[in-house]
């Protein structure tokens, strides 16, 4: 399976399909993710909270292809947010990883309660600018959010990783993205898969164009330039989740499930400007 890559404003690349890891762990775990790279993943998404970044270090060690083929993406977690801190956490990530390197890493939640997330942001310039981290983002942060770090800093972020499907598509969250040229990174981008599949819009599209109803909405992902990241155990399900790139949705079926959003399309209460995350 060959996943195309978009260029990240830091002159870097993220293939336009990637891998979620939260929850796989153990050998379990270790069997799924490589049997995700086998399929031709390259991007991998873990995070401190996720308490699996040894077995994604391990899969990526273990899997055979070249380690400068991997985009290796992890998080930093609320808890972390002081400066010193955040040093000392991106270098327990990358221990735990077993890597020299964070190809991408996140400040996890803004935490704006606390207000620590722009000191959190400069550790992360200074460990992009000491060669630590080599692309550096955000995720789950608002406009607002956004506009402190670069106002603080200078510094734009290459992603911003953020909740995003059908039911909450964040149109006005991409277009802010969009104009500062940050990337979208979508979790959750299946929500509740049963009944979005259920979804008219969705599966209409699905048998016009003779494909899954996930593949539709991970296309429809692709269409609108944002980078979903599903996560699936199941070795068929993974090959079928990154086929996306052999058919192409109308405008009109694109307007259609872009029109399943909702103002409570949230899968749970995780407003970044409410959400504490230790």
């Amino acid at each position: 399976m060959e996943i195309p890559v978009y260029d990240l404003n830091d002159g870097t690349e993220l293939p336009v399909v990637g891998f979620g890891t939260v929850g796989l762990q153990g050998t379990d775990g270790l069997e799924a993710i490589l049997s995700a790279i086998g399929a031709g993943y390259r991007l991998l998404d873990t995070a401190v909270n996720y308490g699996n970044e040894m077995t994604v270090g391990e899969a990526v060690r273990r899997s055979g292809v070249p380690r400068p083929e991997f985009r290796v993406t992890s998080k930093l977690p609320g808890r972390h947010h002081a400066y010193d801190d955040a040093i000392v956490s991106t270098h327990e990530s990358l221990g735990r990883l077993g890597l020299d390197h964070i190809d991408l890493h996140l400040i996890h939640w803004p935490n704006p309660k606390r207000d620590l997330y722009a000191e959190a942001w400069r550790a992360l310039v200074d460990l992009q600018r000491d060669g630590h981290v080599v692309s550096i983002g955000v995720s789950n942060f608002t406009a607002e959010h956004l506009d402190r770090i670069m106002d603080t800093s200078g510094v734009v972020p290459a992603v911003n990783q953020i909740e995003m499907h059908p039911y909450f598509p964040q149109e006005e969250l991409r277009a802010v993205h969009d104009s500062l040229g940050i990337r979208t990174v979508a979790w959750s981008p299946l929500a509740k898969a049963k009944a979005l599949f259920e979804e008219d819009s969705v599966r209409n599209a699905a048998e016009n164009h003779g494909v899954s109803p996930a593949q539709v909405v991970l296309r429809w992902h692709f269409q609108l330039g944002a980078v979903p990241i599903p996560k699936s155990s199941v070795p068929e399900h993974q090959l079928v989740n990154g086929d996306i790139f052999d058919f192409e949705l109308s405008d009109d079926e694109m307007a259609a499930i872009t029109g399943l959003g909702r103002e409570d399309g949230r899968l749970f209460d995780g407003d970044p400007n409410e959400h504490y995350e230790m």
